[in-house]
């Protein structure tokens, strides 16, 4: 059952390159086609094109297939070319003419894209909720361990004095940096295409503003030519957000991979969450970050991928855009899964204590006995030659008494004023 079907036979081997996997992906498009074709009968009803009994019907149809789709048990038989066709037939298969006539004033083009649109949106929303779940687990370890202070490293070298505060908060900060890409990519994917048709707009009186309300929808895609050159750039944006985010994720894992090793040994993973070797007995592997690091990084790949499949197209719908479905869709849900196991795994992460009193590390307080004799007179470069000299000849004794006072630093984490980003994002953004 095709859609575009006017009776003409397709070659078997076309079809089944054409096709490719539009059943299995379109799964993930089924609820948001669903709720566009709901919001297209309200619409036909209003403007005249299909009675009120019709749309009562189609109502009643879609509703029906929307609770399929809830509880697993909705399908695309291989009869079928793709979800729209599948949900098409059901409609007339249940209620006849009405079937029929929900495609009116409606081509494929729009109706793709008004349900990629939907599920792109609802999307970025989703990984929002989530990720400030994240930002909030890290906010409460950053509070718990601010006075556990560890080694920070420049060039995989000891530096500094840091603490475990500032790590945890410092990866909460950047993921709500990252959510404004996603803030970006929502604008994008919140703006409703249905009734641009197959690009050209359409000679019945259709209200696109009502659709608009019906799903949801923050804005319409205004010119029909610009509507249908949403397709590829929304994807792109998405995968830009997610690039973005997997970047932080993947320095975060690459962070807790060497602190969980016997060398450095800052962390410790419960035994549960390790694997262990086939043929040495001690060991404990930190296999669940060292594979949300791959992943992560494999993810950066989607903007170039999803790039390089659509450059030098030009406007108006081409069949490359059905690419997009694999290239994208999977590795969405695999981020999803990512943040779930980061979500389980970083609150069960236990804190090794009192680091910074081991003796390999007491070049990490030079700079503080620099300050200290800054603080008596000494000129900077003067104090820095002095303290130089003293650890080239074995006199150096560190200074471990500090206090920091500035805003971000060990003894001022400024975690009231993270929390007032988080407070301020969730206040203004449309993503919550």
């Amino acid at each position: 059952m095709k859609i575009w079907d006017k009776g003409i036979a397709v070659d078997k081997k076309i079809e089944q390159f054409t096709v490719g996997q539009d059943r299995e992906l379109d799964l993930y498009l089924a609820q948001f086609d669903v709720q566009a074709s709901r919001a297209q009968a309200t619409m036909l009803t209003q403007a005249g094109l299909i009675s009120q009994e019709e749309n009562e019907q189609l109502q009643q149809g879609l509703e029906e297939l929307a609770a399929q789709i809830t509880e697993g048990r909705f399908t695309i038989e291989k009869e079928f070319e793709d979800v729209h066709s599948k949900i098409e037939f059901y409609l007339t298969e249940k209620f006849g003419d009405a079937g029929k006539k929900i495609h009116t004033a409606r081509s494929r083009n729009d109706q793709v894209l008004t349900a990629i649109q939907l599920f792109l949106k609802d999307y970025t929303e989703r990984v929002a909720g989530k990720t400030l779940e994240l930002v909030n687990v890290l906010l409460h370890k950053a509070d718990a361990h601010q006075a556990d202070l560890m080694p920070g490293y420049t060039h995989f070298q000891a530096a500094m004095p840091s603490s475990f505060g500032l790590w945890f908060s410092a990866y909460a900060e950047h993921l709500l940096l990252d959510l404004a890409l996603f803030e970006a990519a929502h604008t994008v994917a919140d703006q409703n295409p249905l009734g641009s048709g197959a690009g050209f707009g359409s000679s019945f009186p259709i209200d696109r503003q009502l659709t608009t309300r019906q799903m949801g929808f923050g804005n319409v895609a205004v010119s029909s030519v610009g509507a249908q050159m949403l397709r590829g750039k929304t994807e792109k944006t998405v995968a830009f957000a997610v690039a973005g985010m997997a970047a932080t994720l993947a320095k975060m894992a690459y962070d807790l991979v060497l602190y969980n090793g016997q060398d450095m040994a800052f962390v410790e993973l419960p035994k549960e969450f390790t694997t262990g070797s086939s043929i040495m007995p001690h060991k404990k592997n930190p296999d669940v970050f060292e594979l949300i690091r791959a992943r992560c990084n494999a993810l950066q790949a989607l903007p170039n991928t999803i790039t390089l499949t659509i450059s030098n197209l030009p406007s108006g719908y081409h069949r490359d855009f059905q690419i997009l479905k694999e290239l994208l869709f999977e590795p969405l849900t695999q981020f999803l899964d990512i943040l779930d196991i980061v979500l389980f795994a970083l609150p069960q992460l236990k804190i090794k204590p009192d680091l910074l009193n081991q003796a390999k590390y007491d070049a990490t307080f030079t700079v503080e006995n620099i300050n200290q004799l800054i603080q008596s007179g000494t000129p900077f470069r003067t104090a820095y030659k002095q303290v130089g000299l003293a650890v080239e000849d074995g006199s150096y004794v560190p200074h471990k008494e500090f206090q920091t006072t500035h805003l971000g630093s060990i003894h001022n984490l400024g975690l009231e004023e993270i929390r007032r980003k988080v407070e301020q994002l969730k206040g203004s953004s449309k993503l919550f």
